[in-house]
């Protein structure tokens, strides 16, 4: 898979369409794989916490999730690249399963999450077999071969792992070789699907400001996240560039 580097994490340089194709080709090999969906949190995270930074550039994708991602890769190369966010992909991935009857495994987020999911995916995706985890909030090491014996009792194709950025990263980088479908952290694509949060209008998105469309929703705990993330992946975007692409 050919990548473009930004500041630290190794961006797959591929479209939307590519993409699923080979994720969905992926699946029905059940072969083992993870892919991740980085944003400009994700980038600061992998820099501070350089084995966070392992974890998420040995996934088999790291797809641009976030529009300044995009942003910066034409900034320092001089390339489009198409953006593929979580909460797009996810359904558009559903879809996919459902038109050829693959197996779903959903885990993380809550159980009224879920739930919700599950009763949209039966209204509009009957042929997709589906299967829906919530453990409980803990630690990593609560999340671990009880639950993986769960997901591969589904005999699923696809695992959308919904725990949270550092968590979700590194549970899958730490599980996936025991798990025979592709695993793919979406993090917060599980309330926009179930319809439980709304997603930024159009322009935000296209604008690099969904941030502050999010910021608006949970002020009281994302302001610190954004502030110290969005500086500083500007800051760092910055002297890349004046570096050079290395």
């Amino acid at each position: 898979m050919e990548t473009r580097k930004l500041i630290s994490l190794e961006v797959s340089k591929i479209s939307y369409q590519d993409a699923l194709k080979d994720i969905i080709a992926l699946s029905k090999r059940h072969r083992p794989a993870y892919a991740c969906f980085a944003n400009a949190h994700m980038i600061i995270e992998a820099y501070d916490h350089p084995q966070f930074g392992e974890y998420v550039n040995a996934a088999d994708y790291v797809f641009a999730d976030g529009m300044p991602l995009c942003k910066g890769i034409d900034f320092i190369y001089n390339e489009k690249q198409e953006r593929i966010a979580g909460m797009d992909f996810m359904p558009s991935v559903i879809q996919r399963c459902h038109e050829e009857k693959l197996s779903i495994v959903f885990f993380g987020s809550t159980e009224e999450v879920l739930a919700t999911i599950k009763k949209r995916m039966d209204h509009e995706f009957p042929d997709a077999v589906i299967t829906t985890l919530s453990p409980p909030f803990g630690s990593l090491d609560s999340y671990g071969e009880a639950y993986i014996e769960q997901i591969n009792a589904a005999k699923p194709h696809v695992v959308f792992v919904a725990l949270g950025c550092p968590k979700q990263e590194t549970w899958m980088a730490q599980h996936y070789r025991k798990i025979n479908a592709v695993c793919m952290g979406v993090g917060a694509a599980f309330p926009i699907f179930a319809q439980t949060q709304s997603k930024a209008p159009e322009w935000m998105r296209k604008s690099s400001m969904e941030w502050m469309y999010r910021l608006c929703q949970e002020p009281g705990r994302l302001w610190r996240r954004y502030w110290y993330t969005n500086t500083k992946f500007l800051k760092l975007l910055f002297l890349q560039k004046s570096k050079g692409n290395d």
